[in-house]
């Protein structure tokens, strides 16, 4: 089975013996969960898509290593238009959930890996890469969700893994046996890893000689003995186990989801260990993940973006003031940034070159440049978003309120009804329609979803520093001063 469906994806979770908490609690039936469910749906939307002849030419390619018809989130890419089609079919995914659909750290935590295996085995002579390729064919032939996990916890900055007070602030190899490694550590703020079938695991900063023992990349299905993951919170998250919730809950379908997982003694069988103690390369894998992930945020964030334009259009319409020139200029500069953006992403891509082991890898340079825009752009995008909406946006009483049938007006009017005459809007809408519109606006500005577009956007795929380093790093300046001083007419000074 190459390709599966939305619902055969959401039974496999139940068929995985997942170790969750929230709130203090095991969580046993996490799949149904009215919290945890609505950030499934985004995933599932990646394979229901898949099925969809009107999209199959984006959200499928045909295997480098069987040949075989797979989802592209399990592909690595063999061409610059590999790297294009990526961010369009995430710009799509964008549009169809609102949301974080997760399944992008795990395709670019394969295509960080799959490259830099090869490079290690070229200098050391290790098996790394035949150990991954085998590993990444059982991922397309069961087209499984996989986080790519790099992010520690770090404890104090300032200090290298092996400095820090608590060894295990970073993830490391524990004990080396004949057959495997037993890891212990943990990864923070993982988006999807409860989602996810199995975890690719990877180093988090360049390393030394002294930080041998956390140079290391391994993969591990999600309920492997010693594995289990507590569900961060987001804003009004408990909005979804509401009775009678209604438009509350702003996007009521789909979501997004981080966790921290923990390693507690976990072993590792040879056959899923992919780097153990080559610190020289831990530098290589992140920049490439990194520079993967990058990119991603030019076509996911842009999608999500598409659809925060789309709703904050509904909400002058519905206002009653969209044809005032100053909200159509705010909803032109929108648009503006947000296509900034994806012309990012799609620059990036263009710009891709063959690394050594054959497959694509982006231009870093336009990847961190479309990271540190993301940082930014998005954070107006939301603003102007909330100009248009109005304060209505984070003032308004609950669904509950609108439906109630408790007199409350001199004349026998319940609370219900008060409420949908004084927030009525602009002709061609319902009160209802109205208040959705504003709901939505305040998850994805405000609430759960802005962890999955405003927040995310300034720290995921690394924060806006670690985007200005990589850019400083490939900018050349030295070749650009040679440049000057040839138009200037300076004469390039020899050392004696």
């Amino acid at each position: 089975m190459a390709l599966m469906t939305g619902a055969q994806y959401i039974e496999s979770l139940r068929k995985l013996n997942t170790r969750v908490y929230m709130f203090g609690e095991k969580i046993d039936n996490w799949v149904d969960h009215p919290i945890i469910r609505p950030s499934i749906n985004c995933v599932a939307m990646t394979y229901a898509l898949a099925q969809d002849p009107q999209y199959q030419d984006l959200m499928t390619a045909t295997s480098n290593l069987t040949g075989e018809k797979i989802n592209r989130f399990c592909h690595i890419h063999q061409s610059t238009e590999d790297l294009i089609n990526k961010v369009k079919m995430q710009r799509l995914l964008g549009q169809k959930t609102a949301s974080c659909f997760q399944r992008c750290v795990g395709m670019d935590a394969f295509n960080a890996v799959y490259s830099t295996t090869y490079e290690i085995d070229e200098k050391y002579g290790t098996g790394y890469h035949e150990r991954f390729k085998k590993f990444l064919i059982y991922v397309q032939n069961n087209d499984l969700t996989v986080d790519g996990a790099m992010t520690d916890p770090k404890g104090d900055r300032s200090k290298a893994p092996h400095q820090q007070a608590d060894p295990d602030l970073f993830v490391r190899i524990k004990e080396v046996r004949p057959d495997g490694i037993v890891v212990r550590g943990a990864k923070v703020h993982q988006t999807g890893s409860i989602n996810s079938h199995w975890h690719i695991v990877m180093p988090t900063i360049a390393m030394g000689p002294d930080d041998k023992d956390y140079a290391v990349c391994f993969a591990c299905p999600s309920d492997a003995e010693g594995l289990y993951m507590i569900y961060g919170r987001q804003s009004c998250d408990t909005r979804k186990l509401e009775e009678e919730v209604g438009m509350d809950v702003g996007n009521p379908k789909f979501g997004g989801q981080e966790a921290l997982v923990v390693f507690d003694d976990v072993f590792i069988p040879n056959e899923y260990v992919f780097m153990q103690g080559e610190y020289d390369f831990a530098g290589m894998l992140v920049e490439r993940f990194a520079g993967f992930h990058r990119q991603s945020y030019g076509g996911c964030k842009v999608g999500v973006g598409d659809v925060v334009i789309g709703a904050a259009a509904l909400a002058a319409e519905y206002n009653g003031v969209a044809k005032a020139s100053m909200v159509k200029d705010k909803l032109i500069e929108m648009n503006h940034l947000n296509e900034t953006l994806y012309s990012c992403g799609i620059a990036c891509s263009c710009q891709g070159k063959e690394t050594k082991c054959g497959s694509y890898i982006i231009d870093m340079l336009l990847a961190n440049v479309c990271k540190q825009n993301v940082t930014r752009f998005p954070y107006e995008i939301v603003r102007l978003a909330e100009d248009i909406a109005g304060g209505l946006m984070v003032t308004m009483p609950s669904n509950r309120d609108f439906h109630s049938d408790t007199v409350v007006g001199r004349n026998g009017e319940t609370i219900g009804e008060i409420c949908n005459k004084f927030f009525v809007g602009g002709q061609g809408c319902t009160t209802e329609e109205r208040m959705k519109v504003f709901r939505f606006l305040e998850n994805i500005c405000l609430g759960s979803a802005a962890v999955g577009y405003r927040t995310e956007s300034m720290h995921g795929a690394g924060s806006p520093q670690a985007q200005r380093i990589m850019i400083q790093r490939q900018s050349d300046m030295e070749g650009k001063k040679s440049m000057a001083k040839k138009i200037i007419g300076i004469a390039e000074k020899t050392e004696k």
